[in-house]
């Protein structure tokens, strides 16, 4: 019995162009447009680091960066590894039609990672300290879990 989904799919496993459901076709250039724009993200995301740094390495004292300006680095600097992470996550979705879940975890995790580091302790309580080291603590579990295939 052929599979119903076959004429869904390309040689390569994921959606085929040139579709006889006019549906299909116009939710695979949403997804292609999207993945588009994401990269455009990235690419923006990047040079909005290398401006920050541009910034603040020019600006008095020059060569010199408080604390502050590494955090704000820091920060800039994880939220375009976190779009490259969901980017592939896509991608590699897109291919497999199969989600991830280890890496995806991994993504969430790092996300996490990124607001725990440029925390500003002085303006937050300690409920939501308490709740993000919970939310951290998940993660690493679940990660953890799925590494080792328990």
């Amino acid at each position: 019995m052929p599979d119903e989904n076959a004429d869904f799919t390309d040689e390569h496993g994921g959606f085929a162009a040139a579709q006889t459901d006019s549906l299909i076709r116009v939710l695979h250039t949403t997804i292609q447009y999207a993945v588009r724009a994401l990269v455009l993200v990235i690419l923006w995301g990047t040079g909005d680091v290398v401006w920050i740094l541009y910034q603040k390495l020019t600006g008095p004292p020059v060569m010199l960066l408080n604390i502050g300006d590494i955090l704000q680095t820091f920060g800039a600097f994880l939220a375009v590894l976190i779009a490259i992470e969901i980017f592939i996550n896509i991608t590699v979705y897109l291919r497999e039609d199969v989600i991830h879940v280890r890496q995806v975890i991994a993504t969430a995790l790092m996300a996490v990672a990124r607001k725990v580091i440029v925390f500003d302790f002085k303006e937050i309580g300690y409920e939501y300290v308490g709740a993000t080291a919970a939310v951290v603590l998940s993660l690493g579990i679940t990660y953890g879990l799925i590494a080792t295939k328990i």
